[in-house]
């Protein structure tokens, strides 16, 4: 046992000391890098509070605005909405709740060195990256079925299904979360997980399922278009109506999902290479930013195509929601 401890204490010194030797190769300190506002700077400082505060009221507003929809009117009460609804749901925490973490974080010199702490707002991030990929793998499985397998649709995909594959995720993310924290808690500083356990973590919350959702995306898009020319080369235009909304929501989804990627990958490509460059490193705290704007642009996306969600903002900015019951109301 004393041999074991004496073991792990020097592979603790010698990776402490590692990290430390790369930081002086760069001539640089973590307080260089982890936090955006100096105090030197008030006006900055003050500039960067007003950007990243109207960054949160624009993300909170317009996802609640995406909750009340789907909430209240019975018409979007459908599996595909509920899936889109536990998204807006996860972007509204984030709006809500990490982005103020974060603000406090970029501004403070004392958190980076405070590994608690520091440790906890990673976890929560690694928390939304995983919650978000997974969300949107339970939407591509939606709309594989939406558009690949029509006749199946409404016996695989039901509100119970829907409510079902919402918990896993949320569940999943949570286990996920907590296996991070312990991770990062038997090390001696927050941004010290070795660079194959970050490549393995990165692997199974970005990069496979990325790829898996690509192929499915493909695989969509194909069959969608086929069905395209059967409908324009049939004399019937039965159901034609129906494909063309299914195919529309479909285009729409994936770009939340190309949108997601384009957030997202600079800051988890960047992460394991942060050891290896100092331009990588100066770049992680821009690029956690970037990632976490994600949640702001989805209400963006809903509202340019879909009608329904237009319909339903005009709505419910108006107060008409308030002056009598309209849940029944057709939006589209």
């Amino acid at each position: 046992c004393r041999c074991t401890n004496m073991q792990s204490q020097l592979s603790t010194v010698h990776r402490v000391y590692t990290k430390k030797k790369i930081m002086e190769s760069f001539n640089m300190t973590y307080n260089d890098v982890v936090f955006l506002c100096k105090s030197d700077n008030d006006v900055l400082c003050a500039l960067l509070y007003v950007f990243l505060t109207s960054l949160t009221l624009i993300t909170v507003f317009g996802n609640l605005l995406v909750i009340i929809s789907i909430a209240y009117f019975k018409q979007l009460h459908t599996p595909t909405n509920y899936l889109i609804l536990s998204l807006a749901v996860l972007d509204l925490i984030i709006g809500a709740v990490i982005f103020p973490l974060n603000m406090t974080y970029t501004s403070s010199t004392c958190l980076a060195h405070i590994t608690l702490q520091c440790l906890i707002r990673n976890t929560i991030d690694f928390m939304a990256s995983l919650m978000s990929i997974l969300n949107l793998c339970c939407i591509a499985v939606d709309r594989y079925y939406a558009v690949c397998h029509p006749l199946l649709y409404k016996t695989k995909i039901t509100l119970n299904s829907a409510v079902t594959m919402t918990l896993s995720c949320w569940g999943s993310s949570v286990l996920g979360g907590l296996l991070y924290f312990g991770l990062g808690i038997t090390n001696d500083s927050c941004y010290d997980l070795c660079f194959k356990l970050l490549l393995i973590l990165s692997g199974f919350t970005f990069y496979i399922p990325t790829a898996v959702l690509l192929c499915i995306y493909a695989r969509i898009f194909v069959v969608a278009q086929k069905q395209a020319r059967s409908i324009q080369n049939a004399a019937s235009q039965f159901g034609a109506t129906d494909r063309k909304m299914e195919n529309k929501a479909t285009k729409t989804l994936a770009i939340v999902l190309g949108i997601y990627i384009l957030c997202w990958a600079p800051l988890l490509v960047s992460y394991p290479l942060n050891d290896l460059s100092r331009f990588v490193l100066n770049l992680i705290e821009p690029f956690n930013w970037f990632a976490l704007c994600n949640s702001m642009f989805n209400p963006f996306i809903y509202a340019f195509f879909y009608r329904w969600f237009r319909s339903a903002i005009r709505m419910i900015i108006s107060g008409k929601i308030f002056q009598g019951n309209l849940a029944n109301t057709k939006l589209h």
